[in-house]
């Protein structure tokens, strides 16, 4: 059998390279437990995602008038609930957007959110005013759809909200985490006659949220 020569030099190699083994099988050794700990609390704890409702959303200004223009004139109000709905961890909103989509487009420009800090089980409301800021102009094909929908009654629109969450547990505060959230919004217009093709925006009562709903939340 061979044996290894450690002597002169190739010995301070020898112990060198055993030393780096040792730091290293140290070092993989405090990773792996870190990353168990991490994730017996994790287990322990399950944080849920918040749960939002979407309260109220009253529209002052909705007046877009194909062919002749697609430019979208808005001016609406939303009212946003957010509940945390874990007894051990907190919510940290940071970068937090909302903002009104028809079909998938968005119809008014981003409103920032302050930042906020949820305790267990504490609830926030949010009352953001969405507006156009008279720059945004729809695809003429969307335009007239809304125009449609308008003249017969009915509008639905999804209050969007998008930003970033932390979760807090004692001292220790999570990395970010991104938030999306999807709220619909079933409008009546002229309690559902319609505008009866003229597209006027509407006025005081016009036009009418029908109920509280609950949003899809994904985090």
């Amino acid at each position: 059998m061979a044996v290894k020569d450690c002597g002169g030099h190739k010995g301070c190699e020898c112990e060198r390279h055993r030393l780096y083994r040792k730091l290293c099988a140290a070092l993989l050794a405090l990773i792996l437990l870190v990353l168990f700990v991490v994730l017996i609390v994790w287990l322990v704890l399950r944080p849920h995602k918040p749960r939002f409702y979407l309260q109220d959303l009253s529209v002052l200004c909705l007046n877009v008038t194909p062919p002749a223009s697609s430019y979208l004139f808005t001016t609406m109000q939303a009212t946003v609930a957010a509940r945390n709905t874990n007894d051990k961890v907190g919510v940290y909103y940071e970068e937090v957007d909302v903002y009104a989509q028809y079909k998938d487009v968005a119809i008014t420009v981003p409103t920032r959110l302050p930042v906020g800090y949820q305790g267990h089980g504490d609830q926030s409301v949010w009352s953001p005013y969405l507006q156009s800021m008279d720059s945004v102009q729809l695809p003429p094909q969307l335009a007239v759809a809304l125009a449609q929908d308008e003249t017969a009654g009915y509008v639905l629109v999804d209050v969007r909200v998008d930003g970033w969450v932390r979760w807090k547990v004692g001292t220790w505060i999570s990395g970010h985490y991104h938030l999306r959230v999807s709220c619909p919004a079933l409008l009546t217009v002229n309690e559902g006659k319609g505008s009866y093709g003229a597209n006027t925006g509407g006025g005081t009562g016009y036009f009418r949220f029908q109920q509280a709903a609950a949003c899809a939340v994904d985090v």
